[in-house]
């Protein structure tokens, strides 16, 4: 009697859960297959997926025979259920871009199978990331333009500054077998030389014009000291140079007058 008991209760040690029914829900937007145990269903869910399937398993769940059912609808084309030892498994025939999410119900009797699309890429998002694109090619444009103007700028620059050591170069190129004495930085771009050939010294200011200011043939400046000290005195008329008053331009002309008699003389 016994041994019959046993042999009774088999089948219950084998599947802990029987699958009593399972109802489809079609919604326009997902599929639900709910499925209902005789008992509360504790048991290990497997699933993988491929291209067109998703295969869930239940483990230790029964069915009495396998269910197939075919939909019109767009989340799941058909399902089958069919009885495995040890699980029972569900084969899903979905279309690309669906995934399927498993939840149960708080008293463990019920199980639901959620067939959802993934969200499509809608207009609005295209249009922003359209608009997204189009404001990074004109930020890349904007930038690219101010590159080139700092570029210009500073090219710019730099011929300018070229140009005037040119100047300055060429200038005292044209003075053979000329030594400098003593030099001065007035700003940035004048300087103030002393330049010695043969018996005499030239007071030279070299930069945007270059203007012969003085010559010494005798006490001419030895030292770092009696050529700050000329300086000195000649402030006035070195500052005139940089000046832009009325007065100052006919006090330049009036130097430079001076200056070229001094050139010129023999």
């Amino acid at each position: 009697m016994i041994k019959f008991l046993l042999l009774f209760l088999l089948p219950l040690s084998l599947y802990a859960s029987k699958i009593l029914s399972f109802n489809i829900y079609d919604k326009k937007d997902k599929v639900d297959i709910i499925l209902t145990f005789d008992t509360p269903y504790n048991g290990v869910i497997k699933q993988k997926s491929n291209d067109s399937n998703i295969i869930i398993k239940l483990e230790d769940v029964s069915i009495e025979s396998p269910k197939i059912k075919k939909l019109s609808s767009s989340h799941i084309k058909s399902i089958t259920i069919t009885q495995i030892k040890g699980y029972t498994e569900i084969i899903a025939d979905v279309p690309p871009l669906v995934n399927l999410e498993v939840s149960k119900t708080p008293d463990a009797y019920a199980l639901r199978l959620r067939f959802i699309a993934s969200p499509p890429l809608s207009n609005s998002l295209q249009t922003k990331e359209n608009n997204e694109i189009s404001q990074n090619y004109y930020i890349f444009i904007t930038l690219l333009i101010l590159t080139a103007a700092i570029l210009f700028y500073m090219k710019k620059r730099v011929s300018v500054k070229q140009s005037k050591d040119s100047k300055q170069e060429n200038f005292l190129s044209h003075i053979n077998s000329v030594s400098i004495r003593f030099q001065k930085s007035i700003n940035s771009q004048n300087s103030v030389v002393m330049l010695d050939f043969g018996e005499q010294s030239y007071l030279i200011l070299i930069g945007k014009s270059n203007i012969l200011l003085d010559k010494f043939t005798q006490n001419r400046p030895v030292t770092e000291s009696e050529f700050n000290s000329i300086l000195q005195k000649r402030q006035k008329e070195i500052d005139a140079f940089f000046s832009d008053n009325k007065d100052s331009k006919e006090y330049l002309q009036s130097y430079k007058e001076k200056a070229a008699s001094l050139r010129y003389e023999s």
